[in-house]
């Protein structure tokens, strides 16, 4: 697994790989070992954005750090998991079923029978992007975004799943709905689904 380190301001590092998948694994890896002054690891596609307290850590000893830190399997940390209770009544379900041949109850079947896992966080506070642990789905966004979703819509884009932490516009096809409150400022940390959670939605009617 090749990694480039470079220089991300003052305060940060950002670490570029070669995919999703080398991120989660360095993630897990950086996440089990971080020593004092590292104030935030931040993954996303290809990247690891590493933030730290310069009068704790500098910049050159996390450095060090990362260039030393080994990659992880799921199965060598203990995981965080989080059930969602979900009311499948999407408005793309069936949309969803035919774009990937299969009927809505097998759609809901591979959504509440995949362990999904926080890959990174989105474009909203409380917004993770979910990666199914094996086999996935290719489901494409929809043509025409939608000028407002609601806050609790659980949905499908490419090969992740999401759910929307609260009303916004948004082009993913929604498969169903939940109550779950995702965000919550008053907590520490105030996100539900924080990377390397592992994440499983339950059906309820």
């Amino acid at each position: 697994m090749s990694r480039r380190i470079l220089p991300y301001g003052d305060h940060a590092l950002l670490v570029e790989l070669d995919d999703l998948d080398a991120v989660l694994a360095l993630f897990r890896g950086l996440d089990a070992t971080r020593p004092s002054g590292v104030v935030e690891l931040v993954p996303a596609a290809r990247t690891i954005a590493v933030v730290v307290e310069p009068r704790i850590l500098s910049l050159s000893a996390a450095r060090g750090w990362i260039e030393r830190s080994e990659p992880l399997d799921a199965e060598e940390v203990e995981e965080r998991e989080v059930v969602l209770d979900v009311r499948y009544d999407g408005e793309d379900l069936a949309d969803v079923a035919r774009l990937t041949g299969l009927t809505e109850r097998e759609v809901v079947a591979f959504h509440t029978g995949t362990p999904w896992r926080v890959a990174f966080g989105g474009f909203a506070p409380g917004f993770a992007y979910l990666v199914g642990d094996g086999a996935t789905l290719d489901v494409p966004r929809r043509e025409t975004p939608r000028t407002t979703v609601p806050s609790g819509s659980v949905g499908l884009a490419g090969v992740f799943s999401g759910v929307y932490p609260r009303s916004s516009p948004g082009g993913w096809q929604l498969i169903g709905s939940t109550d779950a409150a995702l965000w919550d400022e008053t907590a520490d940390p105030p996100a539900l689904l924080r990377p390397g959670t592992v994440v499983r939605f339950r059906e309820v009617r």
